[in-house]
């Protein structure tokens, strides 16, 4: 046997090694809690893509994937994962004690305490102990307690509708105040059983009755601090005399009790007392099922035999086999005790021992399988210290494989759990194909080969019409010549007779002041033939008109912006791709085109001015008067109108040359270059949802839902990484 330092020591180390574990525990949850929520998000995209498709092929494959049972796997592992970090995480070793009413459980525990019934109720008449205790070995302090109360929702869910549920009462309760208001609901009369849904009943109307009695206790904060001569107020159901006035434990979920055991040596241990069974209380068994698998490390099961004989009833069987449900991975045999309480002749039940050994001889005939059946008397503390000492030198050497032996099958069904998802992953990547794409292919090459028909077809017939008025001269120039001229004639700019006299006297001869009017005269005429560089614009922003036409209308490229005219040209050859040079380069070449006045009429304009400059215009008389200076104006001024006139005259068909000359190049190079379809196609490619939106969006909202799909299905299959979900190594 251990001596007690070295258990200790090592009870210690245990709890101290448990604590890295419970750590890998916790990433493994977050891990199952996002793969959970993923998987609820394949199943929303799953449901988009079922309204999607037509296929009924891919539907059908769809509906196969089914996460149902892998959601309900999945909390499972949590409340299993969850249990098994609390038991990782606790700084005691917790031995949970547990039998029904009246077999001395509360006398073990004071024994094993050093705790008195101030603290640890027991009695001869009806249950004493109405809430769970833990008891935990402080060495050196001074007995108190910490009450832990229900708070007014935690209580009607936990405590009161259970009853409602149970007896078939109706809805519970939403407030505390409706609950004690308003008269409970008769029992229905056709409730299965008599007796124990009637005394059931009972147990709620004891809540009810008492309310007024316990019910600020709902609304006080928790822990409480309480001394030791208050523990019993909140824990028991009557006093030492077996006055039942205490209403307190109705409103109290556990107490925590820090003393000194009398047995110094145990180490970090703790005993949790469960109210004794047997009582007709809705939801004891509930928890004590919760608190045997989430806090509680080893189980001391009390029977005390009758003296005049006794056997193992069908009670003593279910509640084993309660206590058994409340941890599947580990085998309730490994981590169990019966206690048989022993009772000397002396005492009110006489003595038992014969009616002990027979138990113990009889237990595995029951299947009631515990590591070992001890008969001890629990009022004597010698003997419940030397039980103790039993079983915390079992566990001190069993702990670390028992825990193992837990951790390994949670592990195990994790690693079962990866697989089954891994399966439904990936049928959930082969359900579909790329037949979205395959389809959106061959909807684009159809509406591809209409836009190239249609817009070679247009701006062929535009050639057409083009070349028929290149040779013709342009209407709208020929208008705005004539609109020029007549201004000209309008405003020569020739002076009078008075003010070239005045201008004479002024400048101190007629020779200076005709100098000064021919310039003045022949600049006033040149500005007004600078107008037709608009004229010019117009035309040419005419042709890009019709070409933004023809590709807006027959081409469907509107989409692409909101420009028109000449501004779209220039907008999609911003928009088509440096390497789609040809096609990017046609539409540049077509968007800087320009006529303008300066590049193609001003010199054969200005040679015409010639007349109208000092050192070329016509001589004056050697004495000149206002007279001779006004009638020489008027007789070379019209002069150069008309040869300005004569020289434009030629010039009227060269927009419509120009035009027809730029759009012949545009067409070249956008329709009739080498590999200049298969530039448009790469460019279309890029743009057909914005060109073709009626036709691509609805495909545009498949692919999107296709996307997440397999992006969800990718995020779900990263997540469900087997390292991820191992805590054991």
């Amino acid at each position: 046997m251990y001596a007690t330092t070295n258990r200790t020591e090592k009870i210690a180390s245990i709890l101290q090694k448990r604590r890295p574990l419970a750590e890998k525990i916790q990433n493994v949850e977050t891990n199952l809690r996002s793969l959970s929520s993923t998987l609820r998000h394949l199943e929303n995209s799953r449901n988009h893509l079922l309204a999607k498709l037509e296929d009924q092929n891919a539907c059908q494959r769809l509906q196969e994937i089914d996460c149902t049972a892998i959601h309900k796997s999945i909390d499972q592992e949590l409340t299993a994962l969850s249990q098994l970090k609390m038991r990782f995480c606790r700084d005691t070793l917790n031995i949970g004690v547990v039998g029904r009413a009246r077999q001395g459980k509360s006398r073990l525990l004071q024994s094993l305490t050093g705790l008195t019934t101030a603290e640890i109720p027991d009695g001869d008449r009806q249950h004493c102990t109405g809430v769970r205790s833990t008891i935990y070995h402080h060495p050196n302090v001074n007995t108190y307690g910490e009450v832990w109360f229900y708070s007014e929702q935690s209580f009607l869910d936990e405590v009161i509708r259970p009853y409602y549920q149970k007896l078939g009462l109706g809805n519970t309760p939403n407030t505390i105040e409706e609950f004690g208001k308003n008269p409970l609901p008769n029992l229905p009369k056709n409730i299965p059983g008599y007796a124990e849904p009637a005394a059931m009943y009972e147990h709620l109307k004891k809540y009810h009755t008492n309310l007024e009695k316990y019910q600020h206790l709902l609304q006080k904060p928790s822990p409480r601090r309480i001394s030791r001569d208050e523990i019993r107020e909140y824990v028991a159901q009557d006093t030492p005399e077996g006055e039942r006035i205490f209403f307190n434990y109705l409103a109290v979920r556990e107490v925590k009790i820090f003393c000194n055991f009398p047995n110094t040596d145990v180490g970090q241990i703790a005993l949790v007392d469960m109210p004794g069974l047997g009582d007709t209380g809705v939801g004891d068994e509930d928890r004590l099922m919760r608190t045997l698998g989430q806090d509680v490390d080893a189980v001391l099961f009390v029977r005390m035999p009758k003296s005049s004989g006794d056997y193992w009833a069908e009670v003593d069987v279910k509640l084993y086999d309660t206590a058994r449900q409340a941890l599947l991975d580990l085998p309730l045999d490994l981590w169990s005790f019966m206690v048989l309480n022993q009772t000397s002749s002396n005492s009110k039940n006489h003595n038992n021992f014969p009616n002990c050994q027979d138990l113990a001889a009889d237990i595995s005939n029951k299947h009631i399988n515990v590591r070992e059946c001890i008969i001890a008397n629990c009022a004597e503390v010698d003997e419940t210290n030397k039980l103790l000492d039993r079983v915390l030198e079992y566990f001190a050497l069993k702990i670390t494989d028992l825990d193992k032996q837990y951790a390994t099958a949670c592990q195990e069904r994790l690693i079962k759990l990866h697989h089954q998802v891994q399966a439904e992953l990936k049928k959930a990547n082969n359900a579909l194909s790329e037949e979205f794409n395959d389809e959106e292919e061959s909807m684009f090459d159809d509406l591809f080969e209409e836009f190239f028909e249609e817009v070679t077809n247009s701006l062929e017939e535009l050639l057409k019409e083009l070349i028929v008025k290149r040779d013709s001269q342009n209407d709208y120039l020929k208008q705005q010549i004539e609109e020029v001229f007549q201004l000209c004639r309008q405003d020569t700019g020739i002076p009078t007779v008075e003010d070239i006299k005045k201008r004479a006297n002024r400048e101190g001869s007629y020779l200076t002041a005709y100098s000064k009017y021919l310039h003045e005269i022949r600049t006033n005429l040149s500005n007004k033939f600078l107008s037709l560089d608009d004229s010019l614009k117009y035309s040419i922003e005419e042709i890009k008109s019709l070409v933004a036409d023809v590709l807006v209308e027959k081409g469907h490229l509107g989409g692409l912006t909101a420009a028109r005219g000449s501004e779209f040209i220039k907008v999609i050859a911003e928009e088509i791709p440096d390497t789609l040079s040809s096609l990017k380069h046609g539409f540049q070449i077509l968007s800087d085109f320009q006529l303008s006045y300066r590049g193609l009429i001003q010199h054969r304009i200005r040679k015409h001015l010639d007349k109208l400059t000092p050192n070329l215009a016509v001589r004056l008389p050697q004495t000149p008067d206002e007279q001779n200076v006004l009638d020489t104006f008027q007789e070379i001024y019209p002069e150069v109108i008309y040869q300005c006139g004569n020289a434009l005259q030629d010039f009227l068909t060269e927009p419509n040359q120009a035009a027809f000359a730029i759009l012949e190049e545009f067409v070249d190079r956008v329709l009739r270059a080498e590999n200049i379809e298969k530039d448009w196609r790469k460019f279309l490619r890029k743009v057909r949802k914005q060109v073709w939106a009626e036709h691509f969006q609805p495909l545009a909202d498949k692919n999107r839902l296709l996307r997440e799909w397999f992006n969800v299905v990718e995020q779900a299959t990263n997540i469900n990484d087997l390292p991820a979900q191992n805590f054991l190594n």
